[in-house]
C-alpha cells in the first residue's frame, strides 16, 4: 500500500514538475536575457550651479512613457552657466569632466544612439533679458563642447518657467508611484492614491505646481495639459522670475538701500549682529531683477558696506516688501497679482527649501512641522549674533551660514501670505532631497517627457516579466512543499500501520 501512495505522489509531483517548467517557458519565451537599456543625459544648467544627470531604461516602455532610472549625478564645478560673460569658452569647458565620467558609464556601443540635452533655467532666463547676444556666446560654447563627444546632442535650450515647474511636477509624482506602480505578480498598475503638488526654489525663480480640484484654470497661461501612462492630467504651474533665493537677497538688499537712503552704510537686520560685508553696487543692482530700483546716481563700482543687527521683526518686514499682495484682479491670486487656484492636497517641497529646512532643524535640533514653527524656527535664527551662529553651526560655509535668516523668513512668507498655507495644510508639505534612492528637480520629468519620442523597441518591461517568472517559481515552490509535506505524513501513517500489525 505505501508503495501506491508513493507511486502517485512521485507522478503527481513529475506532472506538476511538467507544468511548472511548460509556466516558465511561456512566461520567459525569448526573453533568456534581459533586453537591452537605454541611456540619456541630462544637463540641469542652474543659476547658481550645473548638474548632469545619465538616466537609464528599458528598451521596451510602459504606455508610451519610459521606465527611467537616475544612473549618475554629477556636479560641475564652478559657478552657473550665466556666469561665463567674460569667458563663454569657460561655460563649455567646465562640463568636460562630467562629460567624461558619462563616456565611462554609457557602454561605448550605445554612445551614439543616447540623446543628450542641456536645459538652463532662469539664470540664463534673466541673462537673456539683459545680454542677448552673451546669451547665444555662451550657448553656442556649450554646443560646440556637447558636440565634440559621440552622444546624440540634441542641442541647447532655454527652458520656460512653465516648462521648469511642470517637469519638477512630473519628477515629484514619478517618484511617489502615483502615475503606475508594478503590482505584486508583475502588471503595471495605476495607482488609486492622487498626484502631490511640487514646489521648486532655485538660485533665481521658484516654482509650484499642482494638479488643482477646479475643474477649470481660470488663467489658460497658468494650464499645462499632459498624458503619462495613458492618463491625462491637468495641472496648474506658475514660475516666479526673481524669486529664487539669490535673487530674493539682492531684492532685500535693494530695499534696504532705498529705505535707508542709499547710504554706503547700511544696517540689515536679517544679518547676525557682529556680522558685516561689503557689495559692490553692481552686484546687487546689476541684476534685471533690480535694476529698476537703483539710486539715481548709481555707479557700479562704488560700494555698499551691510551691517547685521540681528532683528527679527525688521526683517520680516523687509522680506515682506518684496511682495505685492494686493491688488487681486483675479478669482484667487498668491502675489503680485498672480493667479493661483487654492492649493490642495500633499506637496512635495525640494531643492532650496528643502536645504532651508534641514538646516533650521539641524541646527535648532527640532521637527518643524507647521507653518507657526517655521516662524518661530526664522525668529530664532534671525536673533543669534554672528558668533553664536557659528557655534550652533560650525560646519556650514559662513557667506550661506548668514543667509540663513532671510531665506527662512522668505520660505514663511512665501508659503503662508504667498500660497496661502495656512497652519494645518502646511503639515501636507514634505521637505524632500530625494525620494527613492533619486534627485528630486526638473531634469527626471524631463527625461520622462523626451522618452516619448523614443521608439519602444519591445511591448514589454523585463522587470514585468521577470516578476512574472519569480511568481510562477514561487507558486511551484508553494505546491513542491505541500506535496512533500503529504508524502511525510502518509509515510508516518504507512510505517505506524506496519508496526501496529
Amino acid at each position: 500500500m505505501p508503495g501506491i501512495y508513493h507511486l502517485i505522489i512521485s507522478v503527481a509531483l513529475g506532472v506538476l514538475g511538467l507544468l511548472g517548467i511548460i509556466l516558465l517557458c511561456a512566461t520567459s519565451r525569448d526573453q533568456e536575457l534581459p533586453p537591452p537599456y537605454k541611456y540619456g543625459i541630462v544637463i540641469d544648467a542652474g543659476s547658481s550651479h550645473t548638474t548632469m544627470f545619465v538616466y537609464k531604461w528599458p528598451a521596451g516602455k510602459e504606455n508610451d512613457t519610459g521606465i527611467v532610472t537616475e544612473e549618475v549625478k554629477c556636479d560641475v564645478e564652478g559657478p552657473g552657466i550665466s556666469s561665463y560673460v567674460a569667458d563663454p569658452p569657460g561655460a563649455g569647458k567646465s562640463l568636460k569632466p562630467c562629460l567624461e565620467q558619462s563616456v565611462k558609464t554609457i557602454p561605448s556601443g550605445q554612445h551614439a544612439e543616447t540623446p543628450l540635452y542641456l536645459g538652463a533655467t532662469a539664470g540664463m532666463r534673466l541673462l537673456s533679458l539683459t545680454d542677448p547676444e552673451a546669451t547665444n556666446r555662451i550657448l553656442t560654447s556649450i554646443a560646440t563642447t556637447l558636440r565634440s563627444y559621440n552622444f546624440n546632442c540634441q542641442g541647447t535650450k532655454i527652458l520656460k518657467g512653465n516648462e521648469e515647474g511642470v517637469f519638477g511636477w512630473i519628477t515629484a509624482n514619478y517618484l511617489q508611484e502615483n502615475f503606475i506602480k508594478c503590482g505584486l505578480f508583475g502588471g503595471w498598475i495605476k495607482p488609486a492614491k492622487s498626484t502631490v503638488g511640487a514646489m521648486d526654489l532655485g538660485g533665481a525663480s521658484t516654482q509650484i505646481s499642482f494638479v488643482p480640484t477646479i475643474e477649470k484654470i481660470d488663467d489658460p497661461k497658468s494650464e499645462f495639459s499632459l498624458r503619462l501612462y495613458g492618463h491625462d492630467y491637468k495641472v496648474y504651474t506658475h514660475s516666479y522670475l526673481c524669486y529664487g533665493r539669490d535673487q530674493v537677497m539682492k531684492k532685500v538688499f535693494s530695499k534696504m538701500m532705498l529705505a535707508q537712503g542709499y547710504k554706503s552704510d547700511i544696517i540689515n537686520p536679517c544679518m547676525p549682529k557682529g556680522y558685516n560685508i561689503t557689495y559692490s553696487q553692481d552686484f546687487i543692482f546689476g541684476s534685471w531683477c533690480t535694476a529698476n530700483e537703483s539710486a539715481p546716481d548709481y555707479l557700479p563700482q562704488s560700494t555698499v558696506t551691510f551691517r547685521g543687527s540681528s532683528n527679527p521683526d525688521e526683517c520680516s518686514k523687509v522680506v515682506s516688501s518684496i511682495f505685492s499682495f494686493t491688488p487681486c484682479t483675479h478669482s484667487n491670486c498668491a502675489f503680485n497679482n498672480v493667479y493661483q487656484p487654492e492649493v490642495t492636497g500633499s506637496f512635495l517641497a525640494f531643492a532650496a527649501f528643502y536645504y532651508t529646512l534641514d538646516f533650521l532643524e539641524d541646527t535648532l535640533n527640532k521637527r518643524i512641522t507647521s507653518s507657526s514653527e517655521l516662524k518661530e524656527a526664522a525668529d530664532i535664527i534671525c536673533s543669534m549674533d554672528f558668533k553664536k551662529l557659528k557655534e550652533m553651526a560650525p560646519n556650514v560655509i559662513e557667506k550661506r551660514l548668514v543667509d540663513y535668516c532671510t531665506t527662512a523668513s522668505y520660505i514663511h512668507i512665501l508659503t503662508t501670505r504667498g500660497y496661502k498655507f495656512n497652519n494645518e495644510t502646511f503639515k501636507n508639505i514634505a521637505f524632500q532631497k530625494k525620494a527613492g534612492g533619486n534627485t528630486i528637480g526638473w531634469a527626471l520629468g524631463y527625461m520622462l517627457n523626451l522618452t516619448n519620442m523614443i521608439p519602444a523597441e519591445d511591448p514589454g518591461t523585463w522587470k514585468v516579466q521577470m516578476l512574472g517568472a519569480w511568481a510562477v517559481l514561487i507558486v511551484i515552490c508553494i505546491l513542491v512543499i505541500v506535496a512533500g509535506v503529504l508524502l511525510f505524513v502518509l509515510s508516518s501513517r504507512s510505517v505506524k500501520n506496519d508496526s501496529v500489525l
